[in-house]
């Protein structure tokens, strides 16, 4: 992750103004690994959050709120015994690690002044939180670590605290001017530049090394100018907190703007670096939760689709058993046409089939137990069975494809969700169809209802998409006009889209950008160009008792448009979040 030491250091720099000298009011742990402090410094109120996630480890100040559980962790505990109502008096970053130190004044239970530090390792796979007291030794860590464990020191409450043992590089920070070419000459080979940073000097992250090779076009011999120059911005203060988004959302972060990705990527600059980490772990939080959630309820949806896939193949086995039926009553004829041939004892007999024009000569397996009479009546009443079957089968081939269609658009609808309200919508939906069951506590809550997404074409045009299949039904049957303008991906799972014409005649750049938010918004997102039927709203229909967002549809035309997205976000008008009613 790019929470390198040059952040850090800047960050530290930003976060020693406004906390030191701080007294802490309040310590929260809401989640397993991330605790709040909450500090009164200089008539101001600050929270100060820190995670000990692996991959997520970090430290910076937040506005937003958090869930406490209903018993603090024993850690959390610990804590507030020897720090609440402690002076924050100063933060340091050991080595220009990836670590930073608080130092506390508290008192002890005797009142007398003491001191205490809370250490953050903030390394990618090994981060903890370890209390110490003024002797150095520790009281409790967050994660206790015996030496036996691979790549780990022992942090167990009683010894002696020391920091991470240094690697053996050279700290990108705090080289002595000039020392960097030097220790570039003296590197190893590595296979690329970047790997050769990267084993060379502590402290930077891949996406440091990768710039500065793109910055330097790969020229070995201008590299190291390239980071002595990026390490006197660091110290000096020339710095920037700036944050790397595709589609409106960060995948990365950096102190300093990235240009390797050229226009693939948008540079948002941000005020502090506390607001930038917020930001960037706060979505990636949010998105890992959304997929937390998309797979637990994926998983159920594929279990119900398994399983009526499996009835739908055993249903078409008997179905095609209840074809032969013909082949059943013929035999069953044969048998009649011959029961002065046949005697009680035979297992076949051989005759002419006078169905077959040829009237070839075929042999029929008969039950030796029952007399030629019970044979051809057991044929009859098979036959009659079979074709009874094939009416009820026919039915039920129907309602099970229908059902794993509509699980399919269920699937599709969730990989496509962009927030938890529109998961929570899909659930209910499957809940009020049956598929999932209704939790106890749920029935008491009022429905959410969400809005569709809107958006304005060029030209003025608004334009509605379904967020599921119940708004997609809502949004058909109920809020488009007849003459506005439906649109749907062929012969694929995906959104209902409503041109809304409002007495006009839709343009032709309405109607391709209207198709282009239906073949974005359905299963061939990103696909190239799809087909994409559009009607009236008048001419699609419901049929009574079908499933959520199935309808049929005539009088239709078809466009070819493109998945790709391209310009949707900008067209986005609003998106109404979903609330309860």
């Amino acid at each position: 992750m790019p929470l390198d030491a040059p952040v850090i250091y800047a960050l530290l720099r930003e976060l020693k103004p406004q906390l030191e000298g701080g007294r802490i009011d309040r310590i929260q742990m809401p989640e397993k690994n991330v605790l709040i402090f909450s500090l009164r410094c200089s008539g101001k109120n600050r929270r100060l959050l820190v995670s000990s996630n692996v991959g997520t480890a970090r430290m910076h100040l937040t506005d937003r709120s958090y869930e406490n559980p209903q018993e603090p962790p024993m850690f959390c505990m610990l804590l507030r015994k020897y720090l609440n109502g402690a002076i924050l008096s100063s933060m340091e970053q050991p080595a220009f690690d990836r670590i930073c130190i608080l130092h506390f004044s508290t008192r002890d239970e005797l009142g007398a002044v003491s001191q205490a530090k809370l250490a953050i390792e903030m390394m990618s796979r090994f981060p903890n939180l370890v209390l110490i007291n003024s002797q150095g030794n520790i009281l409790d860590c967050l994660r206790r670590t015996e030496l036996t464990e691979k790549g780990s020191r022992a942090l167990l409450p009683g010894m002696l605290y020391q920091v991470p043992p240094r690697q053996n590089k050279v700290n990108f920070l705090t080289c002595a001017e000039g020392d960097i070419p030097r220790v570039w000459i003296q590197a190893p080979d590595a296979a690329s530049l970047e790997e050769k940073i990267l084993r060379t000097f502590s402290g930077l992250s891949p996406l440091t090394a990768r710039e500065l090779v793109y910055r330097c076009h790969g020229d070995d011999s201008s590299l190291p100018d390239a980071l002595e120059a990026l390490r006197e911005t660091v110290l000096q203060g020339g710095d920037e907190p700036v944050l790397l988004c595709r589609d409106g959302k960060p995948f990365d972060f950096s102190f300093f703007r990235i240009s390797q990705y050229q226009d693939s990527a948008e540079i948002i600059p941000c005020s502090s670096y506390s607001e930038m980490l917020d930001t960037f772990y706060s979505e990636r939080e949010r998105q890992e939760e959304l997929k937390r959630r998309a797979k637990s309820l994926s998983s159920n949806i594929k279990t119900a689709r398994n399983r009526t896939a499996r009835k739908l193949a055993a249903r078409r086995q008997e179905l095609e058993k209840a074809e032969d039926r013909e082949a059943v009553r013929r035999r069953a004829d044969l048998i009649k046409a011959n029961l002065y041939r046949l005697k009680r004892g035979m297992e076949n007999f051989t005759c002419e089939d006078f169905y077959d024009p040829s009237c070839q000569e075929v042999v029929i397996p008969l039950d030796p137990l029952q007399s030629p009479q019970q044979n051809a009546e057991k044929l009859y009443r098979k036959y009659t069975k079979l074709k009874t079957a094939e009416q009820h089968l026919h039915v039920l081939i129907a309602e099970n494809e229908q059902q794993l269609n509509y699980l399919e658009s269920v699937l599709s609808e969730i990989d496509m969700a962009e927030s938890a309200s529109e998961l929570q919508a899909i659930r209910q939906e499957l809940q009020n169809a049956g598929y999932l069951r209704q939790k106890k506590e749920s029935r008491k809550e009022r429905p959410m209802r969400s809005a569709p997404y809107a958006f304005r074409t060029t030209d003025g045009f608004e334009v509605l998409v379904g967020r599921n299949n119940a708004m997609n039904d809502s949004l058909t049957q109920h809020t488009a006009r007849r003459t506005d303008y439906w649109l749907h991906a062929q012969k694929i799972h995906g959104s209902h889209v409503i041109l809304r014409c409002e007495g006009r005649e839709p343009t032709e750049t309405a109607l391709r950008e209207a198709a282009e938010l239906a073949a974005y918004y359905s299963q061939a997102r990103n696909s190239g160009k799809i087909p994409v039927d559009y009607t009236m709203v008048r001419n699609v229909k419901k049929p009574g008792g079908s499933l959520p967002g199935f309808v049929t549809y005539e009088k239709y035309k078809t466009v070819y448009a493109d998945s790709g997205g391209g310009g949707i976000e900008k067209r986005k008008e609003k998106e109404s979040g979903s609330r309860n009613q």
